[in-house]
């Protein structure tokens, strides 16, 4: 059943996204760009109501509370497609940083250009951030918008030993926002590079704000220490909960290291 639940999302979820590009199509293109943000988040809110209709796995985002108004940067863990898609209903105007690749498809990429997202050539890291850099720092300057930024890179599975990268420390610096940390182990239930979907509740948490203007050692150090911790927090209570999801050797390693045994 569960492999057929999951075979079940996966064809919606993917059928969906082709449905609703080309249906709205019309609208999306016609539209100012403000009013044109509703075709992403409905589909991203469509997309969670199959998941938790046919995969049987709900959303839990707390902490809304915490995003401040106008701009800052949103630095979720990565862990899954899972939290690309999920986090923005709750922005205003979010932006992302993206390979240049991506703009170059059909229809994606012109949804994706429609919203001025900022692709990179990431051919030459140092080059790429100071373009990167600046080509926020002008867009901003045109709105606030919240930048999203996953502060690993790529995609790592719950439990993982931490690797944040240098660049979001010199995007904070450079800009003078504030960064909101996003805790989750959606890993767990939608994993990376897998077709498995498992069911439960997905809990992910926007955190306290760490302000603009801290030493770069400082914040990363913020940023690194309550990201990891509540992670930690979410990782114990999804593997004590009824039924939990099957346990990576990452997250089961984890578990190990802070003494909590996942339910059999």
């Amino acid at each position: 059943m569960l492999i057929i639940r999951s075979l079940a999302f996966n064809l919606a979820f993917y059928l969906s996204l082709i449905v609703q590009m080309i249906f709205w199509t019309p609208y999306y293109f016609l539209s100012p760009r403000h009013r044109a943000w509703y075709v992403p988040k409905f589909w991203s809110r469509t997309s969670m109501w199959l998941y938790a209709r046919i995969a049987g796995t709900k959303n839990d985002i707390t902490g809304l509370e915490n995003l401040p108004e106008g701009s800052f940067i949103l630095a979720p863990k990565h862990q899954s497609f899972w939290d690309a898609i999920a986090f923005f209903p709750y922005l205003d105007d979010p932006l992302y940083i993206l390979k240049r690749e991506l703009t170059w498809i059909p229809f994606f990429g012109w949804y994706i250009m429609k919203m001025r997202m900022i692709p990179v050539d990431r051919g030459s890291r140092s080059k790429a951030l100071k373009a990167v850099v600046a080509a926020t720092k002008a867009e901003m300057a045109r709105n606030p918008r919240q930048l999203i930024i996953y502060p690993e890179g790529t995609r790592r599975p719950p439990g993982a030993e931490p690797s944040y990268k240098y660049g979001i420390v010199e995007i904070y610096t450079q800009l003078g926002i504030p960064v909101v940390p996003v805790a989750h182990v959606a890993g767990l239930y939608w994993p990376r590079r897998k077709f498995m979907r498992y069911p439960g509740t997905i809990k992910a948490r926007f955190l306290p704000p760490i302000p603009p203007g801290l030493a770069k050692e400082e914040f990363m150090q913020r940023l690194i220490g309550e990201t990891e911790a509540a992670c930690d927090e979410l990782l114990v209570e999804a593997a004590r909960a009824p039924n939990p999801p099957p346990m990576p050797p990452s997250a089961a390693k984890r578990l190990a290291e802070l003494g909590a045994a996942a339910k059999s």
